[in-house]
């Protein structure tokens, strides 16, 4: 079984002023997408994501916000990368009330489909 931290969710943790989850990003892929979370070496858990931009000027980080903003129904602006700007493992922070975030996130993490293409 993977390891979390305490108090986590899979690749989400509470944060003072909204929550962070831990991303594993896919640049340059032939189509954008939420892949699902994935084990990463020593069982930390993360949150696949397939962005289409290359990761040159910011752009991949840019369309990571986007599609992660878009899928949670939050605004872009509470969407920002605060750790791994430049690697393709993530921290991404959104802004907000953590509790009710934390709540929300949770449930759509739960619904994913590990298996769809």
């Amino acid at each position: 079984m993977a390891r979390t931290e305490p108090g986590a969710t899979g690749p989400l943790r509470a944060a003072k002023d909204g929550v962070r989850i831990a991303v594993r990003v896919q640049p340059r892929a032939s189509r954008a997408r939420i892949a699902g979370p994935v084990e990463r070496a020593g069982g930390a858990l993360a949150l696949k994501v397939h962005v289409t931009e290359a990761p040159a000027d910011g752009r991949a980080n840019a369309a990571l916000v986007k599609i992660l903003a878009k899928a949670w129904g939050v605004p872009k602006g509470s969407v920002r990368v605060v750790a791994g700007a430049k690697e393709r493992d993530k921290v991404v922070h959104v802004a907000g009330d953590p509790v009710a975030l934390h709540t929300r996130l949770s449930a759509w993490l739960a619904g994913l489909d590990p298996r769809r293409p």
